[in-house]
């Protein structure tokens, strides 16, 4: 395992970098940068920087380990992660995760247990059958040869998850490539270092070599140029990133200059369509908690909802209902059921966002208008439209927009009235209904009287181009496809020049 990385000291909240190189931790180039809890600003940690020789080491440690870990046995790497998973549900793991979760993140402590702890156990288990999912196929050959295709891991993959949910992202986007073979280098956010670096000792506690993980921090101002030479490293195959759609163009146009391929999770609008008919009381319901989770901060969080007008004033009451008792506040202080979120710029472009459609002719029906610090109430919009910045772009934050239509065509069409693609909700009782509708919206995955995420494929979450992105994290998009073909004396006479 070779890592830029940070270390806790609670008593002084201090953190000294270090490279983890073949088990020991060795001396760094000694920069770092701080880290701070978004709740109340605070400088929580120091964490390395890594410098363009630590992402130089950390590729060769990756090419170096790939030479014997593309031969591991699916046994053997299903074993591995199976320990993990056992692993990360024990108490020394999740009084680990925790700790870093709530203070890089501000995130409450039920949901980050949710999607750092529960959702790792279970895509640990997920990645053990991922481990044997690696098959060929054997092809239809010419009288006397025998062909087969076979799948091979890439070798190098270069990844980068984000800070909203950051063990649990970052296994979701280091498994597959790992089952399959592959070695990877894993970038951080500067927002929580801390967590992601668990995902290496997890790992390695339950046997993972040395060079298969690899995981770097960097400062802000130096992640553009370390991400750069990370690409343009020849030993780098392939680049995974989880974030949003502005960074993944930079990237996408990055590794176009050395014709990568790139796997994309990106930003989400996710629209939930509520049909006449419809479960109200349910829909409003999974409508508030797909919006308000996580502060908004998850690229499948319910942001648009386009309901039909028979129901639209049930639907209207009931969401105000609920919203009206939800509450943002510092986690360590109150009981409050929101989060903060990531911090106060964003928080500010939050209010930016609601107040312009406002000031548009949309009406606010939840919510204070205010931004305080980093931390925004509930709100909700109704009337917000295609061409405001609040409709057409991902506002990661606790507000949805509601859209009243009269026909099912125009619920279609303003559902898919935008550039993101990445998940949706329809709710409706007519099982003819849901089965029709739900092919003409334009997303990965529709769920059909649920919220706009779910448990369900958990590596198979993708967008449909534009900015939610393209490809699926499985281990197809980390191999590539071999033709091998055995050729008898009869097969080559059609091939053989034999006059001369």
């Amino acid at each position: 395992m070779n890592a830029s990385i940070i270390r806790y000291r609670r008593e002084d909240v201090a953190l000294r970098q270090r490279h983890w190189q073949n088990e020991a931790l060795q001396k760094g180039s000694g920069a770092t940068y701080d880290v701070h809890n978004p709740a109340n600003g605070q400088v929580i940690a120091n964490a390395a920087a890594a410098t363009a020789q630590d992402c130089k080491e950390s590729i060769e440690a990756a090419e170096k380990a790939f030479g014997a870990w593309q031969f591991a046995t699916p046994g053997q790497k299903s074993v591995l992660f199976k320990k993990a998973a056992e692993l990360v549900v024990s108490d020394s793991y999740q009084d680990k995760i925790m700790k870093a979760i709530t203070e890089e993140t501000g995130c409450t402590a039920s949901l980050g247990k949710l999607i750092n702890v529960d959702l790792c156990h279970n895509v640990l288990h997920e990645a053990c059958e991922m481990a044997y999912q690696v098959k060929g196929e054997i092809l239809p050959s010419d009288s006397g040869a025998q062909s087969f295709v076979q799948r091979l891991p890439m070798g190098v993959v270069f990844v980068i998850s984000p800070w909203n949910a950051p063990l649990g992202l970052s296994l979701m986007t280091v498994l597959p490539p790992i089952a399959a073979g592959n070695t990877v280098v894993l970038k951080t956010s500067e927002y929580s270092p801390a967590g992601q670096l668990i995902a290496a000792e997890l790992l390695k506690e339950a046997g993972l070599p040395d060079g298969v993980l690899n995981i770097i921090h960097t400062a802000r101002e130096d992640s553009g140029p370390r991400v750069a030479e990370i690409i343009a490293h020849p030993a780098v195959r392939k680049i995974a990133f989880t974030g949003s759609d502005r960074v993944g163009s930079i990237i996408a146009a990055e590794a176009a200059k050395y014709l990568k391929p790139c796997v994309f999770e990106l930003g989400g609008k996710a629209p939930a369509v509520v049909l006449n008919g419809a479960n109200v009381e349910a829909a409003s319901r999974a409508i508030v908690s797909g919006a308000m989770n996580h502060s908004g901060q998850m690229c499948i969080s319910t942001e648009r909802v386009i309901v039909q007008r028979d129901v639209a004033q049930q639907l209207i009451d009931n969401v105000k209902a609920v919203a009206s008792k939800i509450k943002a506040g510092d986690q360590s202080k109150t009981d409050a059921k929101l989060s903060c979120v990531f911090n106060p710029s964003s928080a500010a472009n939050i209010i930016s966002m609601i107040q312009e459609a406002v000031a548009d002719g949309a009406e606010l029906l939840v919510g204070d208008l205010k931004a305080q610090g980093a931390f925004v109430q509930p709100h909700i919009v109704l009337g917000a439209k295609p061409g405001q910045r609040l409709w057409d772009r991902e506002s990661f934050g606790p507000v949805f927009t509601i859209a009243v239509v009269d026909s099912v065509d125009e619920a279609v069409e303003l559902a898919n009235a935008s550039t993101y693609s990445l998940t949706s909700a329809l709710w409706t009782n007519d099982m003819q209904q849901a089965f029709a509708v739900s092919r003409r919206i334009h997303a990965g995955k529709v769920i059909v009287n649920g919220p706009t995420y779910g448990s369900e494929s958990r590596f198979h979450q993708q967008g449909m181009g534009g900015s939610s992105g393209y490809g699926t994290f499985d281990v197809h998009n980390f191999t590539y496809t071999q033709l091998v073909s055995f050729q008898s004396p009869e097969s080559q006479k059609a091939y053989i020049v034999t006059d001369f």
